[in-house]
């Protein structure tokens, strides 16, 4: 796929020219939302029903969400 070669090459391009404290930095800001990922999902799930009634969330939901990877970052779409 033509579309998907041309864009993988930009990408590498772009992480070859940067600093590498730079690099080092965006490593830790991943490894820092990831933990916030993990963190969120594992106190949603710590919820009572009354709190996830007030959320508008079923336990099934609640289930499916903490059952997610920490790399799964719906922001990252």
């Amino acid at each position: 796929m033509k579309g998907q070669k041309g864009y993988a090459l930009v990408n590498r391009a772009r992480f070859q020219s940067r600093h590498p404290l730079e690099l080092l930095r965006a490593a830790g800001r991943q490894l820092y939302r990831w933990w916030q990922l993990a963190e969120q999902r594992r106190r949603l799930a710590m919820l009572d029903e009354a709190a996830l009634k007030d959320l508008g969330l079923s336990r099934g939901e609640v289930q499916q969400e903490s059952e997610r990877p920490f790399w799964d970052d719906p922001l990252n779409r």
